[in-house]
Formats: C-alpha cells, sequence, structure tokens
C-alpha cells in the first residue's frame, strides 16, 4: 500500500482495523506520524503488530508512506521478540543496529520510486531473518494458512486433526509465533472476511453477510464488528458510501 498527500492544510486518518497481518510501513510526514488513542509519535521506519483494539494513524500536512504487509508470524523471525508484546503498537526499527537499519532507512529516504523501496525494504527484511535465525515451525505455519483459507470458520478440533498437535501445544506454540490464540486469530480471520463482503452488490442484507462469514446471527456480527472497529456495521457503510 502506498500514499502521498502533497497539500499542507490536508489532515489523513488511516483507520487500523484487525486483519491478522503485521505490517512494515516507511513514512516521511512534515508534522510528525502517530498512533492513536496513543498519541504515540511514530518513527519514519516501524513495524506493527496485531491490530485488536480500534486505532489509526494519524498524519497532518505533507506526508508520503509505503506499508509491506507481512505474514502473521513474520516479526517473530524479524525481531526474535514475543510478539504479544506489541499487540496494538508499532515498534521502532532504527532502535535495531544489528543490521543497521538507519542505513537501510536512508537508501529509503534517496529511492525515486517505490518499487526501489520495495527492494529496500525486502533486503532489511532478509536481513533481520539473517540476523536472528529462528526456526520455522511449519506447523503453525500450516494451521495460519488452514484459517485463512477456511476464512476463519473452523474449529479448533478440526484444526488439531488437520496438523496433528494437542491443543495446549498448539495454543502455546500459536502464541509464542503471532501473539494471539487459535480463537483469537480465527475470529480476525472470520471479521476480516465479513468486512471485505460488506461492500459486495449481492449480499441484501447485514444478516446475510453474517451468516455467511459463519456468525450465529446479525447481534453477533454486530458485536463483533463493533469490537475491532469501534462502529456498527450500518454506520461503517454510511462512512464509506458518503
Amino acid at each position: 500500500m502506498v500514499g502521498e498527500c502533497t497539500d499542507s492544510t490536508k489532515h489523513t486518518n488511516m483507520p487500523l482495523y484487525a486483519d491478522g497481518y503485521p505490517g512494515i510501513m516507511f513514512q516521511q510526514s512534515e508534522n510528525g506520524c502517530y498512533l492513536l488513542p496513543k498519541q504515540k509519535k511514530l518513527s519514519e521506519l516501524f513495524l506493527y503488530e496485531q491490530t485488536l483494539q480500534p486505532a489509526a494513524v494519524d498524519i497532518k500536512g505533507k506526508h508520503q508512506y509505503i506499508v509491506l504487509q507481512l505474514y502473521p508470524f513474520a516479526s517473530n523471525y524479524l525481531l526474535n521478540i514475543d510478539p504479544k508484546k506489541l499487540n496494538d503498537d508499532c515498534y521502532d526499527l532504527l532502535q535495531i543496529e544489528v543490521p543497521d537499519v538507519s542505513v537501510f532507512n536512508q537508501q529509503l529516504i534517496d529511492a525515486k520510486t517505490n518499487e526501489a523501496r520495495v527492494n529496500i525494504i525486502s533486503n532489511l527484511i532478509r536481513g533481520l531473518i539473517k540476523t536472528h535465525k529462528i526456526s520455522e515451525n511449519n506447523k503453525i505455519e500450516q494451521a495460519i494458512g488452514i484459517i485463512i483459507q477456511k476464512e476463519g470458520q473452523i474449529t479448533i478440533k478440526d484444526l488439531l486433526s488437520k496438523i496433528f498437535m494437542t491443543e495446549s501445544t498448539l495454543e502455546r506454540q500459536f502464541l509464542s509465533h503471532v501473539g494471539l490464540t487459535p480463537k483469537q486469530f480465527a475470529k480476525i480471520i472470520q471479521f476480516k472476511s465479513s468486512i471485505s463482503k460488506l461492500t459486495q452488490d449481492h449480499y441484501n442484507s447485514l444478516l446475510e453477510v453474517g451468516l455467511d462469514c459463519g456468525f450465529s446471527d446479525q447481534s453477533h456480527f454486530i458485536r463483533t464488528f463493533k469490537a475491532y472497529t469501534g462502529q456498527t456495521p450500518s454506520y461503517y457503510l454510511n462512512q464509506i458510501n458518503s
């Protein structure tokens, strides 16, 4: 995802809704970039983790940014820290000395195209993986893939039958790699599916969307939607259609 604003009077607010994926963002802004509601000033180059509570990136004035979305388990491999500590937060990549992230940041500042910036961030990712050398966990990666494929509509019992793990082992390893339990992650993927389908023309009602996404009824769908966005589905639709 990329964006740019050349108007000094413009106020840009980008909502961050739970989608199950962390990411790396490089940004330059004349008045600073802030994570709301924490009012936390963000660095030029940072990694954001799982978003559970409604949040937003807030920028006033001229700015440009590029975001690379990562796999759900990526931050564990890149940073070698407990991903749970980063939920609903951002990690300043410029504090990393090995590899020297400030060198990559300067390359990003000097780059003339987004294609060049993608290559620079990709090289940074390779450097971080090489530095930390975290052993891959194919079982957890397989579990993540299944949950995403099923759009969150799978029970833990069915998931366990496909990856041949005990429930306690799955939950422990999932938490250490993703920062969420399998149930939390599946719920987020289910919500992500609903927010995508909400704007599709062939759905005639909120109930229809909710049932198609595996929610037991309309009230269950509305409660979950509001928990992740701070808005009801109907209010969200009015906002994006206005």
